[in-house]
């Protein structure tokens, strides 16, 4: 036989693989899987960095203890993706920089005048809750829940009733015992939407309160001034014997003594999260959300428990975001858009307006303000269907 044929036995081995291959393949195996096992590690010790976006909004004090809420919670629900941003500053503050294009969105109480949508053309109203407008008051003689009139109101912030026991105020309050003390305004010094609800409001109620006194900065006649809602309830707090106007929450929070005030059904109601939400109840027929919103008010609402002063508020978002700037990014504007869609709806951002004395949104307005968020484009490119 030639030494190069191979025996049975050879075959046989080399069928079956010789030692040294076999060690060979799994030496292979276990260097491969000894480097799947190190990357997956290095995923896990050095995961890919999460793609952060921050929303920039400033503007209404009105909502403000809502959407810091509202903040504080959507960071956590993206896993720190999203951080909203939202500074005070009053709703004409936050009308200036939207129309300026130095925010991403405003808030505002006031609905935008004729001359402010021809200055940001392409804004939307997306009305994200309902808040009440309070007379506070800081008696230490007096309960929480003295009668007041609107008109009674717009004498002592025109300066004609100065007293506590003047004979209006007592006429409204049988059997309370009111001071002499002299009575101390206090009014928003910023430019506001609860000022324009205020004024607004007083209009209506008193003939003599006439439309040169309605606005977001007013000239007034009496009182000293404060910055924000929380500025003036604050500057109450502190100021024996004064009264001003302040956002339900934060006389809530700051528990603070409140007036009722007489509806148009002849009632004296308190400001609460049941009588707010009836007046919104009675809101009126929605123009579109790029529409004119200028006359849009549940001011004096109809119902025997619906609270007078009451308001929706708004953000103010571009319907197509790339004319902001090169600060808006396709990644920025999906942020957005998934935002403010989780801010009208409950489960999301509504469940937490009730906790704090701001009603849920009727499903109406719910409709409504998804009908603006799905207009909403990127390079003309819808972003929530």
């Amino acid at each position: 036989m030639s030494p190069m044929a191979a025996t049975p036995e050879d075959k046989e081995r080399l069928r079956r693989g010789s030692p040294r291959n076999v060690g060979i393949v799994v030496a292979v195996i276990v260097i491969a899987l000894v480097l799947v096992a190190v990357a997956v590690l290095a995923g896990l010790f050095n995961p890919a960095p999460v793609q952060r976006v921050t929303l920039l909004g400033s503007g209404a004090t009105f909502p403000y203890p809502l959407i810091t809420k509202w903040s504080s919670v959507y960071v956590n629900e993206t896993g720190g993706r999203v951080q909203v941003n939202y500074q005070g500053g009053g709703s004409g503050a936050g009308i200036q920089a939207i129309t300026a294009k130095t925010v991403d969105f405003a808030g505002s109480d006031a609905p935008l005048k004729p001359s402010e949508r021809a200055a940001a053309p392409g804004l939307l109203h997306i009305p994200e809750t309902i808040g009440a407008v309070t007379a506070a008051y800081n008696v230490a003689s007096l309960s929480s829940g003295l009668n007041l009139t609107g008109h009674v109101l717009g004498e002592i912030f025109l300066g004609k009733i100065t007293t506590w026991n003047h004979a209006n105020i007592s006429a409204l309050n049988p059997g309370v015992v009111l001071p002499s003390s002299t009575i101390t305004v206090v009014h928003r010094s910023d430019s506001s939407g609860t000022t324009f609800v205020w004024t607004s409001y007083l209009h209506l109620a008193n003939p003599g309160w006439n439309s040169s006194v309605v606005g977001k900065s007013i000239n007034w006649p009496v009182g000293i001034g404060a910055s924000g809602n929380a500025g003036v309830a604050g500057k109450i707090l502190t100021t024996p014997d004064s009264i001003g106007y302040v956002e339900l929450a934060y006389t809530v929070q700051n528990s603070m003594k409140v007036a009722k005030i007489r509806n148009p059904a002849n009632n004296f109601v308190s400001p609460s999260l049941a009588s707010t939400a009836a007046a919104a109840a009675s809101a009126p027929t929605f123009p579109s959300p790029d529409g004119d919103w200028n006359n849009v008010s549940i001011l004096n609402a109809a119902g025997a428990n619906s609270y007078p002063i009451a308001s929706f508020t708004y953000l103010l978002v571009y319907k197509e975001l790339n004319t902001i700037g090169t600060s808006m990014t396709q990644a920025k504007a999906q942020a957005l858009v998934d935002f403010l869609w989780w801010c009208v709806h409950n489960p999301g951002g509504q469940q937490y307006a009730a906790g704090l004395v701001y009603p849920t949104l009727p499903q109406t307005v719910v409709t409504l303000d998804e009908q603006a968020i799905r207009s909403i484009t990127f390079n003309g490119q819808t972003l929530h269907s």
